[in-house]
């Protein structure tokens, strides 16, 4: 389970409060005015502390390259890539997994259209949400599978947690739909500088856990 993120120091925090939010919810890009809260600092990725939920890093090698969320028998994938500053990512993404999962359908949800349906899992056929938002030059993809997936006591946790998710997109340049860079919470952000090339819609990766 990961540690919180501190909170951050009082001259930040009396910026942001004099900057109040200009939407009701999240997620949130790192350079807008968002609530000041107790997050888990993953780089890349800020993540509301929930102690329900056990937070894991989703890597390839000895690259992270994801967030797994695990409660119970369900999962939430997180997945921050980066994206033009011109358009965003979510039309394109759709028709991609849908070329892999034919069954899944179209509806309206808590961040616009998402797809709903069934997805393989180690040969087993789980119940599945994925859900885009395009931000300012970053695309998060979040991926609910398990019987909760269609459950709103578990899927509402979820979206909650997304809700308030801060993504960290930083001024380098980068490809499109190329991972932004995560680490563990004790990591420098040199440790992390090699990225990974990496299917998001490719099930499987490698789950090392923060203890």
């Amino acid at each position: 389970m990961f540690r919180r993120r501190r909170r951050e120091q009082p001259e930040q925090a009396v910026d942001q409060e004099s900057a109040a939010p200009e939407r009701e919810t999240g997620p949130w890009d790192a350079d807008e005015p968002h609530p000041d809260t107790d997050r888990i600092d993953l780089g890349g990725l800020r993540l509301p502390h929930n102690p329900d939920f056990d937070v894991r890093l989703a890597s390839v090698g000895d690259q992270h390259v994801g967030v797994v969320v695990l409660y119970e028998e369900n999962s939430l994938q997180l997945q921050a890539l980066a994206a033009p500053r011109s358009s965003g990512l979510w039309d394109e993404i759709k028709t991609k997994i849908r070329a892999q999962a034919k069954d899944l359908e179209e509806r309206e949800g808590p961040f616009g259209t998402e797809l709903t349906g069934e997805m393989k899992v180690d040969g087993d056929v789980r119940p599945a949400r994925y859900l885009g938002i395009d931000g300012p030059r970053w695309f998060l993809l979040g991926v609910i599978s398990g019987s909760g997936a269609f459950d709103e006591a578990v899927a509402g946790a979820f979206v909650e947690l997304i809700k308030d998710v801060v993504v960290v997109r930083g001024d380098e340049p980068m490809a499109r739909e190329e991972p932004i860079p995560l680490r563990r919470p004790n990591e420098t952000a040199d440790e992390t500088d090699e990225r990974p090339s990496f299917n998001p819609f490719r099930r499987g990766p490698e789950i090392s856990e923060i203890r």
